[in-house]
């Protein structure tokens, strides 16, 4: 089967296993605040290291592919409020915790986190940091906005300890930055980029997508060349995920503005090939980095891990995520807060953990979650077949079967190796595994098309 034919068939629905349980099949109905709680003091984690994740949802403007949760506002008096509110939140954890933490990991996300002004981003880690000790090799990354980082955001936040800067790129062709309202010029990223550097950050990454509406293959290769040049130390190549069901701002456009399946492929095909000639190297699933990277040196070492976060070197199996709509993990459990600034300030300020979902994992959930996660980290997994992995993985053997003689994996008696063209299908080949999704098969839509 050539990879035309691959790519057809291959061309599905399918979620990107941030988690296992993916989000449509979390179990809530004896999911509650206390129970949640439970769990994160069970975890056992938080003398060896946690991971935060703080949701800053504020945007000035809303870009129409995103797919995240954010409010658009230009009012920055916002800013202190939910700040003082997420702090609020943190102090909330720390009662429960039997002794003080130890963070491995901060990143903020959003919406757009420049958004806050450098001294309030100041006060709100300074909020955090000083009721917890900070691992020697902790990472603190930022998700910024090219046209509102200042230097001032940069210094601020470097003498707080941050060293990785990631910014959204998307596309530099001006008819699809017109299109999804994205606009920035390649001056205001490589300003902010040698200013980064200047100061000392170690690793810049830069957001690309591919499918967006509009976009051509000669924009695309014109982007990567402008990006290529600048040299980031990280580059996240994505498939553009049009669900205007569950993002309406996707509405600004139709399904006809969107490249042909034949086009997608191609702009993937064309742009992987151009980093990896620019000599970055393929890590897990749409992710690229150069060969002084620690993201590169935990490839290479077997240390890298998946979370809502994306793609990490660090090994914390708690993380607590504070803000709204921010997701929590503690390994055994998962939770999400409320998806309202509005209901979110309130829970918070009545003095309760935000949570309104969440999962607890069974037995069979743990194990399918890290057979998963080594596919994702590692291209490999293996088993002993013990009666719970041998059921998983029998009532799963025609759906791996039929990979393996499509040459997307390798599968032996214990074990699943993806090939080199299996690369471009982790979604689908974890699918195979995914036992809450083939015994609830969705009605509708639930997950972006994989390709």
């Amino acid at each position: 089967m050539d990879i035309k034919q691959l790519n057809d068939k291959y061309r599905v629905a399918a979620p990107r296993y941030t988690s296992y349980p993916t989000v449509p099949y979390w179990d809530s109905c004896n999911f509650t605040e206390l129970r949640w709680s439970k769990q994160v003091l069970q975890s056992n984690d938080f003398a060896t290291g946690i991971s935060l994740y703080i949701h800053l949802p504020f945007c000035e403007s809303l870009c129409t592919y995103c797919g995240c949760n954010t409010r658009i506002t230009k009012n920055h008096s916002v800013e202190g409020p939910y700040i003082s509110a997420v702090l609020k939140e943190w102090q909330l954890y720390l009662r429960q915790f039997s002794t003080k933490p130890l963070i491995k990991e901060i990143h903020l996300g959003g919406g757009t986190p420049t958004f806050f002004r450098p001294a309030n981003l100041e006060l709100l880690i300074t909020g955090i940091t000083e009721y917890a000790y900070i691992h020697p090799e902790a990472e603190f990354s930022i998700e910024a906005h090219p046209n509102n980082t200042t230097t001032e955001h940069l210094e601020v936040l470097y003498r707080l300890g941050f060293r990785r800067l990631s910014l959204g790129i998307q596309d530099f062709d001006p008819t699809v930055q017109f299109v999804i309202n994205r606009i920035q010029s390649v001056k205001s990223v490589a300003d902010v980029t040698a200013e980064a550097r200047r100061i000392g950050y170690h690793s810049v990454n830069y957001d690309l997508i591919y499918g967006l509406p509009l976009q051509k293959l000669e924009g695309l290769i014109s982007t990567i060349d402008i990006v290529t040049e600048l040299a980031p130390d990280r580059i996240a190549f994505y498939s553009y995920a049009h669900v205007p069901w569950v993002r309406p701002g996707q509405r600004r456009y139709t399904e006809a503005h969107l490249p042909s399946a034949e086009l997608k492929a191609e702009l993937y095909q064309t742009g992987r090939k151009m980093l990896i000639d620019a000599r970055y190297t393929e890590i897990g699933m749409d992710h690229f980095t150069v060969a002084t990277d620690s993201l590169y040196q935990a490839h290479l070492s077997g240390r890298l891990r998946r979370n809502f976060m994306g793609y990490t070197e660090q090994s914390s199996r708690v993380l607590i995520g504070l803000g709204v709509s921010a997701i929590s993990d503690c390994w055994t459990a998962f939770a999400q807060n409320v998806k309202t600034v509005e209901e979110y300030l309130k829970i918070v300020n009545e003095g309760r953990i935000p949570v309104f979902k969440g999962h607890l994992l069974n037995q069979s959930d743990l194990v399918i979650r890290q057979h998963i996660l080594n596919i994702m980290c590692k291209g490999f997994t293996s088993w002993i077949q013990p009666e719970m992995q041998d059921k998983i993985f029998s009532e799963a053997k025609l759906r791996l079967l039929e990979l393996a003689d499509d040459g997307l994996i390798v599968l032996g008696q214990s074990e699943l190796k993806v090939t080199t063209i299996g690369k471009r299908f982790l979604r689908n080949i974890c699918m195979a595994i995914d036992a809450r999704l083939w015994d609830f098969k969705p009605e509708t839509q639930l997950f972006s098309i994989a390709d």
